[in-house]
């Protein structure tokens, strides 16, 4: 007997429109022109080092990787993001899913960041209706035409909608089942969730009169990879009724693999994590390690990489000298161990990620 499981179809999901939010991104986007707060010595060394890093990567055509928490997308950081990927400085983004949800809320209404002590109280955090139904779908359609996860919401929100397509579409994919067993898999994931919910066939507009504050929708425009890596039950859209997770896994598992095919290239390449405490020290050091079983093979070996690690918590340990002793509160800091640990060179940078990613821009602009 299974465990009872609570039922989603019975709360009450509101409108997103009378949802308090903290953050406008007309009035509180970041200009690429504002300088930096952060003149120190120590920050302009670290900034410095990294567009000379970057300079040299894009010059052997390695990888420039930036993996960002939530906070960099709700800080208003979309336009220096996607004037990096514009100018061809970066050759991937990643993020966890709620840098995701920020992304696309701030293209559907131009405001984001709900007051979650209040909402829980009152039983409404992250039961929202445009939010939850259109991510979800989104991934669904998605895991239905072969995306990952950030390219199935990056490409609703570009092209301003998603096709939904026939029943007898679906049908015809079923009956050929054993040509394509994962297609047929998702097409009937999708068959449910047209049924359940009566949705139409064909186009679907949905409207972003914000798109142009979307760092992915730049990105699916620029057809530069932007990958999103969720964790279930973290994120607002698992509270949506039309939830689905199968493709959840589907969509994120490709964008893992697309994640770990730029880590297997990373030899001269320069990785930088920004704000992420979990998500991106833990699917780098799988995507190195599975990227150094196929180099070992060959007789190679991925050593000259540079990794910068971007945070707010002070570090007082020299990461250089190795792992501090687990007595010390240092060796707890996950993302700075796991990366210490992953070979080539690593640096850390205590800084607010508006300093660091305008100073980064403004200096690589000053190059080019």
């Amino acid at each position: 007997m299974p465990y009872p499981r609570f039922d989603r179809s019975i709360l009450n999901v509101k409108p997103l429109s009378e949802r308090y939010n903290k953050v406008n991104i007309e009035k509180d986007q970041i200009p690429i022109t504002q300088k930096p707060s952060n003149d120190s010595e120590i920050f302009n060394k670290i900034v410095n080092d990294t567009v000379e890093r970057i300079i040299k990567a894009k010059e052997k055509d390695a990888p420039v990787m930036l993996t960002m928490g939530a906070h960099t997308i709700k800080n208003c950081m979309a336009p220096t993001i996607i004037k990096l990927m514009e100018e061809g400085w970066l050759t991937h983004l990643a993020t966890n899913g709620a840098g995701i949800i920020h992304d696309w809320e701030f293209a559907y209404q131009g405001v984001s960041s709900e007051d979650v002590k209040a909402n829980v109280n009152m039983g409404q955090f992250g039961i929202w209706d445009e939010t939850g139904k259109y991510i979800n779908l989104a991934l669904v359609v998605g895991a239905f035409e072969d995306k990952g996860y950030g390219e199935s919401v990056g490409s609703m929100i570009e092209n301003g909608g998603l096709k939904i397509p026939t029943e007898e579409e679906i049908d015809q994919i079923v009956k050929d089942y054993y040509s394509n067993p994962e297609k047929t898999a998702a097409a009937l994931d999708l068959l449910d969730t047209i049924k359940k919910f009566d949705l139409p066939s064909g186009w679907m507009e949905i409207p972003f009169p914000y798109k142009q504050y979307c760092v992915q929708a730049a990105a699916y425009r620029l057809h530069i990879p932007f990958t999103g890596h969720p964790m279930i039950g973290h994120d607002i859209i698992y509270t949506h009724p039309l939830n689905h997770g199968a493709a959840i896994g589907r969509t994120a598992l490709r964008d893992f693999l697309t994640f770990a095919n730029q880590i297997n290239q990373l030899e001269n390449g320069v990785y930088m994590s920004v704000g992420s405490a979990v998500m991106s020290p833990m699917i780098f050091e799988k995507s190195l390690s599975m990227s150094q079983n196929v180099h070992i093979q060959k007789g190679k070996h991925i050593d000259n990489h540079y990794m910068l690690i971007v945070d707010l918590a002070k570090s007082t340990w020299d990461w250089a000298d190795g792992e501090p002793p687990a007595t010390d509160p240092a060796y707890y800091l996950r993302y700075l161990k796991t990366f210490s640990r992953m070979g080539g060179t690593m640096k850390y940078l205590s800084a607010d990620n508006r300093d660091f990613l305008l100073a980064l821009y403004q200096r690589l602009n000053e190059h080019s």
